[in-house]
């Protein structure tokens, strides 16, 4: 189906903008964008007018099952977070509730305009099938823990699964379903076990997902059990040998970030979830300064309690002028490519993250003519302090509308919602 969007104003990855052009795609790629309209026939137009469009969103930092436990454990800090509420809580999942919990979040990630999204959890074949059926991208990951020095990992359940969800399942669902290994955190891990699953990434040309220096309590204490940062440890391990996706990175040292720009590890920033925990704030302005990739994420339901990467670009242009005192920081432009083009990079998805002729058809309509956003001096500044995520009407992946005009085309939510009502935790 050919598409032509007329008069639209379009922010690109890099945070520019063009006001009043021509968009056109076909069989899942951009075609045509332009100042004057194309020639050609069309199925449909689109009137942009009143409307900004977007690259489609990336939230590289997530857990897709845990909607099931949204709002269920507040006011607590991250151990007893984990500890007393949400590790009993998961006890009680099943393949059945975690694709389901799964398909929510999708649902609301995709009504927000995010079209590609990093999972570390459990359940991984449930989940590749549920997520495939939705149109959204994703990489998956299996979550390693392990705390026996002695034990045989190549016997390791928890690692079995991860090979078997890549022999499985990546780039499934024409592509659009990856596979990442995945170890939990330095704290939960060994280190044969670290190095083994590095092994596995290497052998599987494949991505890496791991939580990293999220609180200081972690961080110090894997100082002082390993006598080097988490940091240093993964490094040590091989981790980061291949391409790698940290989420937090909230304590990190100045010879940490040292090791992410030397081996291009992307950080994934969560920092609705990490206020919300007490965690901290990562330290974006050394990060971006050593020129790491830093990357959006917002954390499972259960510690945000929303997935809405639109959100996370607000609270990362208000948090960190508070923290640094510079009203400039960052710059407003350089939010974009986090949401956007730095998540198709952390993915290794060479031909997403961009509005360009090309590259696949992964884009949100915003309406901008809400009371709220009203008026716009620059639709940059109106898409990071003004938008809600509500405010988008259209969201495309891979030339496939999922959402338009508050009705989801894959996801039956009537039905969904019904099914969440089915399990208890």
């Amino acid at each position: 189906m050919k598409t032509l969007i007329e008069n639209i104003t379009v922010i690109f990855e890099d945070g520019t903008y063009k006001e009043n052009i021509y968009v056109a795609y076909e069989d899942k790629v951009f075609t045509y964008i332009g100042d004057t309209a194309p020639e050609g026939q069309y199925d449909r137009k689109i009137n942009g007018q009143g409307k900004i469009m977007i690259p489609g969103l990336y939230n590289c930092h997530t857990h897709t099952p845990m909607t099931h436990f949204r709002g269920m454990a507040e006011d607590l800090p991250l151990d007893r977070w984990l500890n007393e509420a949400i590790f009993p809580a998961e006890d009680k999942l099943c393949d059945e509730s975690a694709a389901i919990g799964a398909l929510l979040s999708c649902a609301e990630m995709i009504s927000g305009g995010v079209v590609s999204m990093s999972d570390m959890y459990f359940f991984c074949p449930a989940l590749a099938e549920a997520i495939g059926t939705t149109g959204i991208k994703a990489n998956l990951s299996r979550s390693v823990v392990s705390f026996d020095e002695n034990s045989d990992v190549t016997k390791d359940e928890r690692v079995y699964e991860g090979v078997y969800l890549f022999e499985n399942y990546n780039n499934s669902f024409d592509g659009r379903i990856k596979v990442d290994m995945s170890v939990h955190a330095e704290y939960s891990n060994t280190a044969h076990t670290c190095e083994y699953v590095a092994s596995l990434a290497k052998k599987y040309n494949c991505g890496v997902q791991l939580h990293l220096s999220e609180t200081e309590k972690e961080h110090n204490e894997g100082k002082a059990r390993r006598g080097m940062t988490p940091t240093e440890f993964f490094e040590k391990t091989g981790m980061f040998d291949s391409r790698t996706t940290a989420a937090h990175c909230v304590w990190l040292e100045d010879k940490d970030i040292e090791i992410f720009a030397k081996h291009g590890v992307s950080a994934a920033h969560n920092p609705i979830s990490n206020l919300k925990l007490g965690s901290g704030v990562m330290p974006l302005e050394k990060l971006v300064k050593a020129g790491v990739n830093v990357v959006l994420g917002t954390d499972g339901a259960a510690s945000n309690n929303r997935l809405n990467v639109i959100n996370e670009m607000n609270m990362t242009a208000l948090l960190h002028r508070g923290v640094t005192g510079k009203a400039d920081f960052p710059p407003v432009s350089s939010i974009v490519p986090m949401a956007t083009i730095n998540g198709a990079v952390s993915q290794g998805r060479v031909d997403c993250g961009r509005i360009k002729e090309g590259f696949r058809a992964d884009f949100a309509l915003i309406d901008t003519t809400f009371v709220h956003n009203i008026p716009s001096f620059s639709p940059v500044n109106t898409l990071i302090y003004t938008v809600y995520p509500t405010d988008v009407t259209m969201t495309v992946c891979d030339g496939v509308t999922l959402y338009e005009n508050g009705e989801f085309k894959t996801i039956d939510v009537e039905k969904l919602s019904g099914d969440m009502k089915r399990f208890k935790f």
